[in-house]
Order: structure tokens, then C-alpha cells, then sequence
């Protein structure tokens, strides 16, 4: 990511750095120049303890003897240029410039005796490496070893210079050379500079693009596991509710199909009671067993959303078979003369359905009969079944209600909606709506393929 100085930023709080970062937090240093502050102050330390030890204690172990107010000096201007590293996440560009400056500073003052470089060159084209794009951060790399590398050669010739004159005043009196390095110790003094310097500014901003690299990986790593996570978690949920709707879908059709059947049949034994009981102890046989039918139904949707279809419970009662278009003569018989004439119409060449296909085209009988018996009491119903050569047609139509004999079982178009999901699952086209006459119509149209006339042609095709 990138901001507004079209800089790429650093994650904000790498996972491998919560714990300093809260610590950080807690002494209210926050904010990335605060804490490059603290960066470039403990870095400063460093420097001043490490440039002492080599002064102090190297240098004379290897017989090198600096003028103590040049070790001052030189420890001060890298003092200095780590303390620029305040700026290396703010102004990342600025501050390698600000660092390789002084660091021409100290090379100058260093030479011949000695190359001394601190720890914020480092640092400097590390950031510049992690914050950069590869491009760009190379360019700066590449800048900074050429002006380094050029006042190198330049202090070095200087001081060859120098030297050489030295050399050649002190030569006539005591014959000993007393200078820096001349000829090919001084080449050897510049390719040794410029190899150092490339290792520093390029291998430093090599290591800061591969870290950064390697943490937009794992932030884009986490991050495609959080959207894995909250995908699983979208389908647990879409399954969680399909499967609400299938439950749905089998409790109405078969509870709303006997059920309303039963409330039209009892306020018929109402009414029959004193007139003509006789009537009125069949129409409560049927009640008794249309609800006997109910609970062995219901039984089986809970065994078939147990993923058991035909579970008797339990109660060693026998399984009741699934329903299907086999069952639609029965199913018709049993609504025929509850609340008006039933029709049952079938045309074509009866062929086999998929087994879900099958029972959605039950249930969607059996919930437009049930439909018809609450919203139009009494009205004559017509169920066509048509097997066409390319679809099956099913079509359930009822007249208007003639009268009304006794309160409605009402309705939520909970129905409609289970039809018309039916019919989706199983690729049907579904329409429903009041015909002209004032009654209501059903059509559900189910693409098919008839092998047996894909067989006959492909046989004439044959000249079999």
C-alpha cells in the first residue's frame, strides 16, 4: 500500500512486533517519529560505544594511534547522522541523502588511515529498501554508492597527494617515507571502498525490499484466510437456511395438505351433528383417519431430514413409502368430494422423473389441492398431468368458491412460496395466478428428454 507521497508504506504493527509495540504504546511514544526517534537515539549509543572501542581499544591493539580531537570529531558527525534517521520512515528519500552527506564528511576525515562507517547507512538504505518499490529504491541505492564512492576517490587522491608531498620534503633528510598509500595502494584503497560501499547501500536495500515483501505476503496470506473463513462461514450459513426451507417446504405441504382437509371435514360434522349423525360419525372416521395419516407423514419428513427416509420412529409402525406421482390417484381419491369434485387428467406416455422431481410434483399437487379447499370451498378442481416428448406439463386449476359453508382455513402464501422454491430446484418453469372465470390456475412445466423417441431416431438415422 502507498501514501500520500506515493511512498509504500510498511504494515502499520507486524504480528511479530505486538509485544513491543504495546510496551511502546504504554510509554506513549506512538506514531512512526516517535519511535524512529527512539530508534535513531539508542542507535546513537550504539555508534558512540562502538567508534570508542574501535579509538580505544582496536586501533592501538593494530599499532594505530588518532589524534583525539579528530576521534571526537568523527564520533560527533556520526552522532549526527544517526540521529537523521528520525526521518527515515517519514522522509525516507531525505534521509539517505542527509546520511550519505555526512558519511562523505567522516570518509574524508578518516582517510587513508582508516574507512569508518557507522550503523545509519545501514539502517537508512534498509528503509528505503522496505518502503520503496524495487525500482525506485535501486535508483537511490545506486545514487548514494556513486556519491559515496566518488568522495571516497576523492578524499583518497587528496590525501595520496598529500602524502606524496610529504614524502618527497622529508626524503632528502632522514630518506624515510613517512605518507599514505601511493600507486597501486591507492587503487587497491578505491576498489576496496566502492566494494564496501555497494555491499552496504545495496545489500542493505536488497534485505529491507525482501522483508517487506515477505510481510505483504503474510499480510495478504492472512488476509485471504480471513475471507476463506468468513466464505465457510457464508456458506454454513446459506446451507444452515436452505435447509430451514426444505424443512419448511415438507412440515407445510404435508401438515397444511391434511390439516386443512380436516378443519373443512369438521365444521361439515358441525353442522351434521343433529341433522344426521350417522354422517356425522364418518365425517369424524375420516378426521380420525386423516390424522393418523398426518402423524405417519410427519414421521416420515423427520426421518428423511435425519437423512433416513422411511424411519418409523421407533414404534415399530411400517414405513410409510415417499410420495411421488405413483401416489396421485390415491391423493386425489382422498380430496375428491372433501370440499368439491376432483379431476385427475393424464395424458401421454407415462415416463420415469428423477426421484426429487418426482416428489416436488406431489407436493405441488397436493399444496394446490390444499389451497383450493381453504380459499375455494366447494369449487370443482381439474389436475392435468401431460408427458410431452420435451417436458412434462402439470397444470391444477379450480373454479370459483360457489359458497361458503363454514370458516376458512386461511392462509400466509407460505404455499406459493414453497411451490414456486420446488420448482426451482428441480428446473421447472412455474406460473400461478386467477384464471378469467375467477378461479385460480397453477402451471408448472418440467423440461424432459424422452430416450425412448431419442432412441427411435437415432435408429431411423441408423436405416435400422
Amino acid at each position: 500500500m502507498r501514501d500520500d507521497t506515493g511512498v509504500t508504506a510498511e504494515p502499520d504493527v507486524p504480528r511479530s512486533t505486538w509485544w513491543l509495540d504495546e510496551r511502546l504504546s504504554r510509554l506513549g511514544i506512538t506514531g512512526r517519529f516517535a519511535r524512529d526517534c527512539l530508534l535513531a537515539t539508542v542507535l546513537t549509543v550504539l555508534t558512540f560505544l562502538m567508534l570508542a572501542l574501535l579509538f580505544r581499544v582496536v586501533a592501538p591493539a593494530e599499532g594505530l594511534i588518532f589524534d583525539p580531537t579528530w576521534a571526537w570529531l568523527v564520533s560527533a558527525v556520526a552522532g549526527v547522522q544517526t540521529m537523521v534517521l528520525c526521518l527515515r520512515r517519514v522522509r525516507p528519500l531525505l534521509c539517505l541523502a542527509l546520511v550519505v552527506g555526512l558519511q562523505l564528511v567522516v570518509t574524508g576525515s578518516s582517510l587513508p588511515d582508516a574507512t569508518i562507517r557507522g550503523l545509519a547507512p545501514f539502517v537508512a538504505a534498509y528503509t528505503v529498501g522496505s518502503l520503496l518499490p524495487l525500482r525506485p529504491a535501486l535508483l537511490a541505492a545506486g545514487a548514494a554508492v556513486a556519491v559515496d564512492t566518488t568522495g571516497a576517490l576523492v578524499a583518497t587522491g587528496l590525501a595520496g597527494s598529500s602524502g606524496a608531498l610529504v614524502a618527497t620534503g622529508l626524503a632528502g633528510t632522514s630518506g624515510a617515507l613517512v605518507a599514505g598509500p601511493a600507486g597501486s595502494n591507492l587503487f587497491l584503497t578505491a576498489v576496496g571502498h566502492f566494494t564496501a560501499t555497494v555491499l552496504v547501500y545495496f545489500g542493505a536495500t536488497f534485505v529491507g525490499g525482501y522483508v517487506a515483501t515477505r510481510r505483504r505476503n503474510l499480510e495478504l496470506i492472512r488476509q485471504h484466510a480471513e475471507e476463506a473463513i468468513v466464505a465457510q462461514q457464508a456458506r454454513v450459513q446459506a446451507a444452515i437456511g436452505a435447509e430451514r426451507s426444505r424443512m419448511a417446504r415438507e412440515l407445510h405441504d404435508v401438515a397444511a395438505h391434511h390439516l386443512s382437509g380436516m378443519i373443512v371435514q369438521a365444521s361439515a360434522v358441525q353442522r351434521l351433528i343433529d341433522r344426521d349423525p350417522s354422517a356425522a360419525q364418518a365425517g369424524v372416521a375420516w378426521i380420525r383417519t386423516q390424522g393418523k395419516e398426518t402423524l405417519d407423514n410427519l414421521r416420515l419428513v423427520v426421518g428423511v431430514l435425519r437423512g433416513r427416509p422411511g424411519d418409523d420412529g421407533g414404534d415399530g409402525t411400517v414405513p410409510v413409502p415417499v410420495p411421488g406421482l405413483a401416489m396421485l390417484d390415491e391423493l386425489v381419491r382422498t380430496a375428491d368430494g372433501l370440499a368439491g369434485p376432483v379431476e385427475l387428467i393424464r395424458d401421454g406416455e407415462q415416463r420415469d422423473v428423477s426421484p426429487i422431481a418426482d416428489v416436488a410434483l406431489y407436493r405441488m399437487v397436493q399444496e394446490s389441492l390444499s389451497n383450493a379447499r381453504q380459499h375455494a370451498p366447494g369449487a370443482p378442481v381439474r389436475v392435468e398431468l401431460r408427458f410431452l416428448p420435451r417436458e412434462i406439463r402439470l397444470e391444477v386449476v379450480n373454479g370459483p368458491a360457489p359458497r361458503r359453508f363454514g370458516p376458512s382455513a386461511g392462509g400466509s402464501g407460505v404455499g406459493l412460496v414453497g411451490m414456486r422454491e420446488r420448482a426451482q430446484l428441480i428446473g421447472a418453469r412455474f406460473t400461478a395466478g386467477p384464471t378469467a372465470a375467477g378461479g385460480w390456475s397453477v402451471s408448472v412445466r418440467l423440461p424432459t428428454r424422452d430416450d425412448n423417441r431419442f432412441a427411435t431416431t437415432a435408429k431411423e438415422e441408423n436405416g435400422e
